[in-house]
């Protein structure tokens, strides 16, 4: 059915004589259009009506073109003069005017639409009619919405908001990616994810790629992730990241645009949570020490079943130095030792006792003279020099950092245990400090009673 009348409909909004075909030409047009949209004539006669004004109040082109405005069909009788005069008046007015008021559609119902009106001028520059586009005021409204909460969680959403286009690079990036990201918002679009952040980058754009091709996944995705900085060793931070697939809403079939990517840091909540479970298990790790200490009749075999449980998930090696003598000066002697370089349980050092030529400043002795604990490490990434610093300590060449914690039993400071760590490890840090201690003053106990140190 054609959008507009055929015969003299275009005189009457144009100056010149349509092109065989042009009236055709026209319909199809309107008709192809996704907003309603109808014209009247200079007397106010219907001209135009296309397929989506017809969806919406349910008159057909046929049954609407040729009518004189909307009074009586399209309109209520009381409210006919007020709409036509609205319309109308646009001829006479610059620009576009934007009105709201209901319309009434062919099986009786009300629909309260949003106009936006102009005038239609001939050749000669007098109005000749007037255009006008209208659409439901609630599609209207839920498009503002949409609008708001888009431009919302751009610029005041409390996470980061990134669109990644189908070449994995941002596109749009709101103002808080952008600060957890360390650049201007302009200069990470278009940008590769690799030249953005160091670590990390692999498994988020695995993700990207993921969703592109199947669809989000079902829940949110703990990242860590470390930003590229100006100098230094960057950060690792913990992004809970959700997905979501973009599709153009304007084709039959959904065109990929890329994806939203929508991320919190959650790193101190994570670190509190790997905190606690580690805290559990060194707990029940000194639980079952206790247990299985109990059970040995020799109180040296316990003091190193004590060392066999703490060194689970804690460290590579363990130490243990007593004290043979303080006068003239502090003698150290090994007492245990666990295997390095192979898996093993801690052992005796045997009967030779001979002292620890320790040089001044090593951390075991300024253990023993300090009575607390002292933490070192190699800090350099070189492999030989990181081994030069461990032999020139007497420890395994692979030790790269070290905690030690003094031993003292009823007053009495009975020597020192020193803890290992290899590379690939992290250094120590203060919490294992306290862990460590505990230890110690189990250890501690057992050699009291088995007579060794101090």
């Amino acid at each position: 059915m054609s959008a507009s009348r055929q015969s003299g409909a275009t005189d009457e909004l144009g100056p010149e004589e349509p092109e065989p075909g042009g009236a055709e030409l026209l319909a199809a047009l309107l008709d192809g259009m996704d907003a309603a949209l109808c014209a009247f004539d200079a007397d106010g006669a219907v001209t135009h009506w296309n397929r989506e004004a017809e969806r919406i109040l349910g008159w057909s082109a046929a049954e609407a073109v040729g009518r004189r405005g909307f009074a009586g069909w399209a309109v209520r009788s009381a409210d006919a003069e007020d709409v036509e005069g609205r319309l109308l008046s646009a001829m006479h007015a610059p620009g576009r005017q934007v009105d709201e008021f209901a319309l009434l559609t062919k099986n009786g119902g009300r629909v309260l639409v949003r106009t936006q009106t102009s005038a239609v001028r001939g050749g000669d520059g007098k109005p000749s009619g007037v255009y006008c586009a209208f659409s439901e005021v609630h599609a209207q409204i839920d498009l503002e919405r949409s609008i708001a909460l888009s431009e919302a969680l751009f610029e005041n959403a409390s996470w980061g908001v990134v669109l990644v286009d189908a070449d994995l690079r941002p596109a749009v990036v709101n103002a808080h990616a952008a600060r957890a990201l360390g650049m201007g918002r302009t200069a990470l679009l278009g940008r590769p994810l690799g030249e953005v952040l160091s670590q990390g980058v692999e498994e988020l754009e695995s993700a990207l790629t993921h969703v592109l091709a199947e669809g989000a996944p079902p829940a949110p995705a703990e990242m860590w992730l470390a930003v590229r900085g100006d100098g230094g060793e960057p950060e690792r931070r913990c992004w809970r990241s959700g997905f979501l697939r973009l599709g153009s809403p304007l084709a039959e079939e959904p065109v990929p645009l890329g994806v939203g990517w929508l991320f919190l840091d959650v790193t101190e909540a994570k670190q509190t949570e790997q905190e606690a479970s580690q805290l559990r298990f060194r707990s029940q790790q000194l639980h079952r020490a206790a247990r299985a200490a109990a059970e040995c009749e020799d109180p040296m075999e316990a003091a190193t079943v004590q060392l066999d449980f703490a060194l689970a998930g804690f460290a590579d090696h363990a130490l243990i130095d007593v004290i043979e003598s303080e006068e003239p000066r502090l003698r150290l002697v090994r007492a245990a030792v666990t295997p390095a370089g192979v898996p093993g349980p801690c052992q005796p050092a045997g009967k030779a006792r001979l002292p620890l030529r320790y040089t001044e400043g090593h951390p075991a002795p300024q253990c023993v003279e300090r009575v607390g604990s002292v933490r070192a490490t190699a800090a350099t990434a070189d492999p030989e020099r990181a081994r030069d610093w461990a032999l020139a300590r007497q420890w395994p060449e692979s030790s790269v950092h070290a905690l030690c914690a003094v031993l003292r039993s009823r007053g009495r400071t009975l020597g020192v245990i020193t803890f290992l760590r290899g590379a690939a490890r992290a250094q120590f840090e203060r919490a294992d400090a306290a862990y460590a201690e505990s230890v110690a003053a189990r250890v501690a106990a057992a050699l009291d009673l088995a007579g060794v140190g101090g």
